[in-house]
């Protein structure tokens, strides 16, 4: 017989492989939109009430367990509390970094992720997607997105 935890850290490992669908260099656990992970249900929280994503995501994670013979395993959707850019990993930051999206930050500092200066500017407070705004460097001068803190 299979322990509970063993299964659960099952499932984490099948949804640390499951990516994001709008920055696909991040999972969905990088991400920290799996709020929890039992044997019976993973539950996720999406970046906002209203993302377009959440569907898709619901049904990549479907697919990813029943892929694994995880069938039994519900995923459930739950917007309270709602989810904060704090949910992402530090490993999630340093993919966002690399990908080419400034992670959140508490400061007011905002980091070029493709030169590292701190020479920037909001462009326009909405991205390309809802949950991130258009910066640009002014020093390499190339724009980025980063992602909105809340």
């Amino acid at each position: 017989m299979v322990a509970i935890e063993d299964v659960s850290d099952t499932i984490r490992g099948i949804l640390a492989e499951v990516p994001d669908p709008e920055i696909p260099a991040l999972s969905v656990v990088d991400l920290g939109i799996v709020r929890d992970v039992s044997d019976e249900a993973v539950t996720i929280t999406p970046t906002y009430s209203g993302c377009p994503a959440t569907l898709a995501i619901e049904q990549s994670i479907r697919a990813a367990l029943d892929h694994a013979g995880l069938q039994n395993v519900a995923v459930r959707t739950v917007l309270s509390p709602p989810w904060s850019t704090d949910w992402i990993t530090p490993e999630g930051h340093e993919k966002l970094r690399a990908y080419g999206i400034t992670p959140p930050t508490s400061g007011g500092t905002v980091e070029c992720p493709r030169c590292g200066s701190t020479h920037t500017q909001e462009v326009s407070r909405f991205g390309s997607t809802p949950c991130k705004a258009q910066w640009r460097c002014r020093d390499c001068l190339e724009p980025f997105d980063r992602f909105k803190c809340h």
